[in-house]
């Protein structure tokens, strides 16, 4: 499929790297489905992919694995959250977490609060809170990715 971007121009997306949000975006309701993109040229997984609005070519979020800054990272989502996206399990789960980069990159941050939660099998998707307090919707992730850039 050809999708119109903002930061990419045009580019075809496979139809694995779809996604539908069962009930949109939080804050964005009305934009349900979107391509995830990333760098073809960048071979590491763990880096910055977007998720590109198929509705709105002016809308993309970065986002990344939240396991490449924090490898502990195991949220407790309900159960209730998960059901519209079908059977998940380990093998077909894939989670994000979106990306705040602001002017000052050093600030850069990922939230942690609201992981997205896809099925990679039905390529539904759903943005979820995480239950308790333990993971902050502002983590600092710069001076973390900038060590691992510098360890490979």
């Amino acid at each position: 499929m050809e999708v119109t971007t903002r930061i990419f121009g045009k580019v075809d997306v496979a139809d694995d790297r779809l996604i539908n949000f069962v009930g949109g975006l939080v804050g964005f309701p009305d934009l349900v489905d979107f391509a995830l993109i990333h760098d073809s040229d960048d071979e590491n997984a763990r880096g910055i992919q977007w998720l590109q609005s198929i509705q709105e070519p002016q809308f993309a979020i970065p986002v990344m694995d939240p396991l490449a800054v924090m490898e502990s990272y195991n949220p407790e989502i309900e159960d209730e959250l998960l059901k519209p996206l079908g059977e998940l399990d380990s093998n077909n789960m894939l989670v994000l977490v979106t990306v705040t980069v602001p002017k000052d990159i050093t600030q850069m941050s990922v939230n942690l609060r609201g992981p997205i939660i896809v099925n990679a099998d039905t390529h539904k998707a759903a943005q979820v809170i995480a239950e308790g307090e333990e993971y902050p919707v502002k983590f600092p992730v710069y001076d973390i990715l900038k060590r691992r850039k510098e360890e490979a």
